[in-house]
């Protein structure tokens, strides 16, 4: 090509140079395109992909809340059919409720947009019964002596007193007006109207407070807890009662004293149980004894494996003599078992009410080296524990704790299922996705 020139008014054009110029910037323009192209791919690939994840969550969300709405409602008694849906986020969860035998099983599909998630849990049906805390006490409240200790949360519709520096790891709560904390030391937060003398390592709610310490955020002029029920109603404890009366009545020898391994329930005793030595007591239902109960040596109490994951319970109730009887003594180095599954406990009710009709006399006393897989309940009465014992959970009116004595809680406990009693009660054997 020819290096064409003119110029005009001075001015001289070089069609040669302009060409250059196109070139470099078309040249330029595309290295633009590519290099954009190449940033902005795996930008938007991972937008798709972050919005995916979410439309994702939001199924399994939809799956979940579907599944806890029909728990919830299996677990109060509302009517459900064999199908019922939610709609959240919109996501649509559908699930279907299956009849099995011992309970049911919940099957939840969910849909968000083409992203499928699917939830399954299993029920088990039985008579149940929910210890939500380590110590739970009536208005008698929870006294702590000596060096005991608590480990879990507590809940009283009385005073929880220490005696300067016993040890409570978990929450504590003293319900209503007259709600009281003092000489503890908490490892989580208290709830009480008064709070006095206390080492407190979270929060603080309270209308008063006094010498204490505080390491979390304290809440002056915080609503007072309302007060609870107790876990265990008394009909329940009736149909337990009728329960082990069905399956057969010992009246003679009495006391009835057991000393060597035998296996035994459900069954109703008409006087004072006594078992010592160090037999191994299998049990495979509820015992009900209207007389006292004394368990005492090297005893093994121990509910039978054909329980499965349910617990079993020994009563001591004589409807005409809830003052002066219808006591539990549990002493020396007696051990208690489950069946072998994680939520099978041994259980002892006492009916004895004195304490809540403002008498000194123990509903349930446990001492020396007691250990196991034991619950303790007195719904109307007072419960003395003292010495190196160690058990997981305690209910009563009042609770005396002594010397090294110790609670710790298992979570299990939460879902406590029996054989037998009123129908309807549910606990989750199992949740996930499939």
């Amino acid at each position: 090509m020819k290096n064409l020139k003119f110029k005009i008014k001075n001015f001289t054009f070089n069609y040669q140079s302009g060409q250059a110029m196109i070139t470099a910037v078309i040249f330029f323009l595309f290295s633009s395109l590519i290099i954009m192209n190449g940033v902005s791919t795996p930008v938007v690939r991972e937008v798709m992909i972050v919005n995916d994840l979410v439309r994702s969550k939001e199924g399994l969300f939809a799956a979940e809340g579907g599944i806890e709405d029909v728990i919830y409602r299996l677990k109060n008694g509302i009517t459900v059919s064999s199908s019922e849906g939610v709609s959240l986020n919109n996501s649509r969860a559908t699930t279907t409720i299956t009849d099995v035998t011992g309970g049911k099983t919940l099957a939840t599909k969910a849909d968000r947009n083409g992203f499928v998630r699917n939830v399954q849990a299993a029920l088990t049906q039985g008579s149940g019964a929910s210890f939500n805390y380590g110590v739970q006490s009536g208005i008698g409240g929870v006294l702590l002596e000596n060096s005991s200790s608590i480990i879990g949360n507590v809940y009283s519709n009385g005073p929880v007193d220490g005696a300067g520096s016993n040890l409570i790891k978990g929450d504590v709560v003293s319900a209503g007006p007259s709600g009281l904390v003092k000489d503890i030391h908490a490892t989580s937060s208290v709830y009480a109207h008064t709070i006095q003398n206390a080492d407190i390592d979270k929060d603080a709610y309270y209308v008063s407070i006094s010498n204490s310490t505080v390491d979390g955020a304290t809440h002056p002029g915080s609503t007072d807890q309302a007060t609870t029920t107790m876990p265990i109603s008394d009909s329940m404890i009736t149909s337990w009662e009728a329960d082990a009366q069905a399956g057969g009545v010992i009246s003679t020898p009495c006391p009835y004293k057991i000393d060597e391994d035998v296996t035994i329930g459900p069954k109703k005793i008409t006087c004072d149980l006594e078992i010592s030595g160090d037999p191994t007591v299998t049990l495979t239902g509820n015992l009900w004894v209207t007389g006292n109960v004394t368990i005492q040596n090297t005893a093994i109490v121990k509910a039978s494996s054909s329980l499965g994951n349910n617990s079993v319970a020994i009563i001591a109730d004589k409807a005409s003599d809830r003052d002066d009887g219808s006591k539990i003594s549990l002493e020396n180095s007696v051990v208690f078992q489950g069946s072998g599954q994680p939520n099978s406990y041994i259980l002892f009710i006492s009916q004895n009410n004195d304490a809540e009709n403002g008498g000194n006399n123990i509903a349930i006393e446990a001492k020396n080296s007691v250990s196991g897989k034991v619950l303790l309940y007195a719904g109307h009465g007072e419960i003395s524990l003292q010495n190196s014992i160690s058990i997981k959970e305690v209910t009563a009116y009042r609770i005396r704790l002594k010397n090294s004595a110790s609670v710790i809680y298992e979570t299990g406990i939460a879902n406590l299922l029996f054989s037998s009693g009123p129908s309807g009660g549910y606990s989750i054997s199992s949740w996930g996705e499939n």
